[in-house]
């Protein structure tokens, strides 16, 4: 496995707005994501969470600083091979799901490999498998998402987003609008997905249940880098996000 980070954020800053109306969602962060590890990013509201899972996924554009997916920069990119770099080499899952209600299961896992013409990535019938099985939806390929629990079609959209081995998978609160049991089926999923399969996720959330399945919760607040939880538990989660609330320094947060 190459000892270069998944990905890095080089003095990377966004504002929104101008003059007065200007609004600054990053304020010069620096951060690495390293591979082979499941990474949280967390912060009050209005920190800059969001912001930096989309300026790291390509579909933002900094207003200075640098992104990086391994050595790639994806700020010196024109929008055409951007296009092209998130379908071959990131993936995604939201909040949301965003399966097509038209297609079953299995023809929403394998859309991003037919996507692109000539240029999209081969299917692997192994490795569909084996995201299958990881994932238990043998018995649910042929069903539409409108046949699904939500956690199901969750699963799905997580077989969607590593269908194409990417090198990064970017998740935006993909336990939002599941209740208690999926979500903890969904984290353990994307844990093993690390773990098992070798893939590298750096998911948003504000749960800090959520974030207790992660390697390392990276943490943000004003638009800034404010520290990290290593090992966290959900006690030292939301003991982190106290600490920032009040301003205050707390065990764990470095």
């Amino acid at each position: 496995m190459s000892s270069t980070p998944a990905a890095t954020a080089v003095a990377l800053t966004k504002t929104y707005g101008r003059a007065a109306a200007a609004v600054h969602a990053l304020r010069g962060v620096d951060a690495t994501f390293e591979r082979g590890a499941l990474t949280a990013i967390m912060g009050p509201s209005g920190s800059g969470k969001s912001t930096l899972l989309h300026l790291l996924a390509g579909l933002d554009t900094a207003t200075s600083g640098r992104v990086l997916l391994g050595e790639t920069d994806l700020t010196a990119l024109p929008d055409a091979e951007l296009t092209v770099l998130r379908r071959q080499r990131l993936g995604f899952v939201f909040q949301q799901f965003n399966l097509l209600p038209v297609l079953t299961a299995e023809q929403n896992i394998v859309l991003p490999t037919e996507l692109g013409g000539r240029r999209a990535a081969p299917l692997d019938r192994e490795w569909l498998d084996l995201l299958v099985d990881v994932l238990r939806l043998r018995d649910r390929l042929g069903h539409r998402p409108g046949e699904l629990s939500g956690g199901q079609q969750q699963r799905v959209a997580i077989a969607r987003a590593l269908i194409t081995r990417p090198e990064l998978v970017l998740a935006d609160e993909p336990t939002g609008n599941l209740d208690s049991r999926s979500g903890a089926e969904v984290l353990d999923f994307l844990r093993r997905s690390v773990r098992e399969l070798g893939r590298t996720v750096v998911m948003v959330t504000h749960d800090p249940v959520a974030a207790s399945y992660a390697d390392r919760v990276v943490l943000l607040a004003d638009g800034a880098l404010a520290g990290e939880v290593t090992d966290p538990t959900p006690e030292a989660v939301t003991s982190a996000l106290e600490a920032l609330r009040t301003s205050l320094p707390a065990a764990g947060v470095r």
